[in-house]
């Protein structure tokens, strides 16, 4: 897909199709939409008086121009009330606007920048937003369909009224696309069955990332992770037939500081069956996904190394499956970390926090201090928050308060929930250092703690997108299918940290 930038008036541009926008509430269009309502003698105005266009944010309206327009047709936009509109709002509705367009069998079309100029909301921040929503918006995972329902969207311009920084809003466009490919590459990673996406495959295409942008990478095999001690990785993993893998991206944003560094992990359970503790068939169904937050690293990674912010960042995925072969850990059974901690097994179904407890352990003894992890870690976080917001957790204030703020500039709700010392009761064990369970009561928050357990004195957050790594609707910029999150959160904390 190309996004181009031009300098116009959008009323004059040739086009199968162009967007315009109108707020809720405004009974006559203003800006863009008024020079298009006045080519089409006033329809907009009069479909605004007969209700059929209320402006609502996500409501998109389609009027063909017959001969009155260069376009052939117009798009109106709803972004809803004016003091509502924020740059997700903008992305959710490009995102929307796209998939509409592409629903009427149209290759290309134009678009005003929504939202420029009102609310305080620049052209440039505007345009890497459009940028963003329209890319992720219209992605799609249909390769293993014979035909396609609909045509893909080839080329798509946005038009500025003024070329003046139409340099910078080039520059903040190509942004989005980087950031919204590293989204597309999760969800890629995410949708694929668990039989094409193993470890072995994560493996592949973190390869892949790492040619494309000169990022070092090392992939440490079932030898090594033995060698190190990483007892807790291993037992996950010696149930399948399929080897495990543990994925070490490493960016050089800032070599001549080592200490100006970032360690992001993520949980890469290509299949999860729950081990010999097994899943019922329905729990099992969507378990391919259960390797987003691995997928997210890798994405995340691509991204950062193309925007080049001024940090050193390390990206770990611990991959295997967990499956009930004949050689599956069995609940009871004891393992040690990397860091000679030991873990009883209280259940083999709470595999996300073991596989990262080595990968923590691993991390610390690269020398990172501040660290983030990512799962599809408990069903429990969903109970708690719905499909609506990433759980948080951690040990250090700051730490987490930033990447909760990293999340809200990019529109990825993150809320923390509590790791009070008193909950390290659930989790003790009577013969090893801790069990990976804790009680029913309070299992998002045992599960996270738990993985605390390996970070010592790092600054440490863990983020549970077990409610929002898929989706089962369309909506805005999000798909139905895996979601992509939370990459853009993770490249937005990498920038922000280059930035202090």
């Amino acid at each position: 897909m190309d996004i181009r930038v031009v300098e116009g008036n959008i009323a004059e541009i040739e086009a199968s199709a162009v967007v315009v926008n109108i707020f809720e509430g405004v009974t006559e269009p203003g800006g863009a939409a008024a020079e298009i309502d006045k080519k089409l003698d006033g329809a907009i105005t009069a479909l605004v008086a007969d209700g059929e266009i209320k402006g609502k944010r996500g409501e998109f309206t389609l009027i063909h121009t017959l001969g009155r327009l260069p376009a052939t047709r117009v798009v109106v936009a709803g972004l809803g009330k004016s003091d509502d509109l924020t740059l997700d709002v903008v992305r959710g509705v490009a995102g929307g606007a796209g998939r509409f367009v592409r629903s009427k069998h149209v290759a290309s079309f134009a678009s005003v920048l929504h939202g420029a100029g009102a609310g305080g909301i620049d052209a440039e921040d505007c345009a890497q937003a459009m940028a963003e929503g329209t890319v992720m918006g219209l992605y799609r995972f249909d390769k293993y369909k014979s035909k396609s329902d609909t045509d893909p969207v080839e080329e798509i311009t946005l038009v500025t009224l003024s070329g003046d920084g139409i340099g910078q809003i080039e520059s903040r466009v190509e942004k989005g696309e980087i950031i919204a490919e590293a989204v597309a590459l999760c969800r890629d990673m995410s949708n694929e069955p668990a039989n094409t996406m193993t470890p072995t495959a994560m493996a592949e295409h973190a390869l892949e990332v790492a040619r494309d942008t000169g990022m070092e990478i090392e992939v440490l095999d079932r030898d090594k992770m033995a060698e190190l001690g990483m007892g807790s990785l291993l037992g996950v993993a010696q149930g399948s037939s399929e080897p495990p893998k543990l994925i070490v991206l490493k960016y050089h944003g800032d070599p001549d500081d080592e200490d100006n560094s970032l360690g992001i992990l993520g949980k890469g359970i290509t299949f999860d069956s729950g081990g010999l503790d097994i899943k019922g068939a329905a729990g099992m169904l969507t378990m391919k996904g259960d390797m987003a937050g691995g997928a997210s690293i890798i994405g995340a990674m691509g991204a950062i190394a193309r925007i080049k912010p001024k940090v050193n960042v390390v990206g770990i995925v611990p991959a295997t499956e967990n499956m009930p072969g004949g050689k599956a850990q069995r609940p009871g059974d004891v393992v040690r970390a990397m860091n000679g901690k030991t873990i009883e097994i209280g259940n083999t179904d709470a595999e996300g926090r073991l596989v990262l407890a080595d990968a923590v352990c691993y991390a610390r003894s690269l020398g990172l201090t501040r660290l983030v992890d990512v799962a599809t870690l408990t069903g429990a976080v969903v109970v708690a928050l719905g499909d609506l917001a990433i759980g948080a957790f951690g040990n250090n204030r700051e730490w987490t308060d930033r990447i909760i703020e990293a999340g809200a500039n990019v529109g990825e709700r993150i809320w923390e929930l509590p790791t009070y010392p008193e909950y390290q009761r659930q989790y003790r064990s009577d013969i090893a250092d801790i069990k990976n369970t804790g009680e029913r009561g309070g299992g998002a928050i045992t599960g996270a703690m738990i993985i605390g357990e390996f970070a010592d004195d790092a600054a440490w957050a863990h983020l549970d997108i077990a409610g929002t790594a898929k989706t089962s609707r369309n909506s805005g910029y999000t798909p139905k299918g895996a979601t992509g999150t939370p990459v853009r959160t993770l490249v937005e904390l990498a920038e922000s940290v280059s930035s202090s």
